[in-house]
């Protein structure tokens, strides 16, 4: 991995000329997008049939014009069932109610996958795009292999749970930008006008220098759980209640918390230098090896500290957001307080939806060409080294974490059958990988 080109200007670097892509473009590169503009139809693919793979694809299919969902995959058949229906007839997603697909939904029975090779059999149904939204343990391979396949992709946050991962996962967006593969992340708030109008005055000095900050996602409750069900081997119930599990999710810190680490690194121009945390456990989950709360005190490049608070504690206080302090003023969620007072006050865009239709339009070739793989990356390996230093007890740097950590999660062979985990993490006894 010592060849990969990691510095921090790179990955911010848009591709300013032939940006939008035209439709002669992606044909010379990959000779599968010819049914990419104008009114054509672009097929979609979605792995991962849960929520969060539901309403990407409900929105997805409503992003613009001639799109529809072709092929799906999920490991388990219940719901691969009940995400069709819902496609189909509509019904509630995330406290949503969802108006049915119509002529949007195009999945014939034989293009319904269920396994751990079911993402494969959506790639090569012929997809333009695929929505990767399984338990983010599998989100590597996945986008390697959608990579390979020459798919645009839609990867949902987080996109690793381990270094090893994340470096796998810089490399895929290396090769998607080589082949002018579009890549969107999951983390809307990079698509919310709010966010960004006030990023760019952040960018442009209107709170002065930055020195500090705090980000949040003290959540107040904690993930539900399937109940146990004893036909279930352990690796089919670890999927089941993938949250619970360190290799499944990347713990809180990494699957929620992501989403505040990331505006922070957004704000301060790429991921910190180094990390030294806390956490633990306050309530015993009835499964599972992942912590409830963390603290992580981050140092980014120009010396200022940033303080990052997660918990997932029932009954507790709740707080989601971001606050950027300079030296005059600050910013937090379409707000700045200090010398330059603002606060946005355009049209409140849905970002999950504005996500994927600014997706489909770099697709199109009528909106600059968009590759977030390796911003996501360096974000998700942000709250992995958070989480790395609370289970050590030790400080960390970002540096060695993804150059030279060779911490990888889970079981390298996927199959349903027996799967026994490591226990909860001890700071001080967890040894650093």
């Amino acid at each position: 991995m010592d060849n990969l080109n990691l510095s921090n200007t790179t990955r911010r670097d848009f591709i300013k000329s032939g940006a939008a892509l035209s439709t002669l473009t992606l044909i010379g590169n990959q000779g599968l997008y010819a049914n990419a503009h104008g009114s054509d139809k672009l097929k979609v693919g979605v792995v991962g049939c849960g929520g969060r793979g539901t309403g990407a694809a409900h929105q997805l299919a409503f992003a613009a014009p001639n799109i529809e969902i072709f092929a799906i995959a999920d490991f388990f058949q219940d719901k691969l069932d009940r995400f069709a229906d819902t496609m189909k007839t509509g019904g509630e997603n995330w406290g949503r109610n969802l108006e049915p697909l119509g002529e949007r939904w195009n999945v014939t029975p034989d293009r319904m996958f269920t396994g751990f090779d079911g993402y494969q059999k959506v790639l090569d149904s012929g997809v333009d795009i695929v929505i990767l939204a399984t338990q983010p343990y599998f989100r590597p391979r996945h986008f390697e292999a959608a990579v390979n396949a020459g798919v645009h992709t839609f990867l949902e946050k987080p996109v690793a749970v381990d270094p090893v991962g994340v470096r796998s996962i810089i490399e895929s967006a290396q090769k998607a930008k080589e082949k002018n593969l579009c890549v969107l992340a999951g983390t809307q708030r990079h698509h919310d006008p709010s966010y960004l109008q006030m990023m760019q005055r952040v960018k442009d000095g209107a709170i002065g220098d930055l020195v500090s900050g705090q980000c949040y996602w003290i959540w107040g409750r904690k993930i539900g759980q399937n109940d146990n069900n004893p036909a279930f081997s352990e690796m089919e119930e670890q999927i089941r209640n993938w949250y619970f599990y360190c290799y499944q999710c990347g713990d809180c810190i990494v699957e929620q918390h992501m989403h505040n680490i990331d505006v922070m690194n957004w704000a301060y121009g790429g991921p910190p230098k180094s990390a030294i945390g806390m956490g633990g456990l306050m309530i015993e989950h009835e499964r599972g090896n992942i912590y409830d709360h963390f603290s992580v005190e981050f140092e980014y490049e120009n010396g200022a500290r940033v303080q990052s608070m997660c918990s997932q504690i029932p009954n507790s206080a709740n707080r989601i957001g971001e606050n950027i302090v300079g030296t005059k003023g600050t910013a937090q969620q379409g707000r700045i307080t200090g010398a330059n007072e603002w606060k946005y006050e355009g049209e409140h865009e849905n970002p999950y939806v504005q996500e994927l239709k600014d997706l489909v339009a770099s697709i199109r070739g009528d909106a600059p060409y968009m590759n977030h793989g390796q911003r996501v990356a360096e974000s998700t390996l942000t709250a992995i080294m958070g989480r790395m230093a609370a289970y050590t007890g030790k400080t960390l740097s970002y540096g060695w974490v993804l150059n030279r950590s060779q911490l990888k999660l889970g079981p390298d062979k996927w199959e349903i059958g027996p799967n026994p985990i490591d226990p909860r993490p001890i700071p001080g006894m967890e040894p650093l990988v």
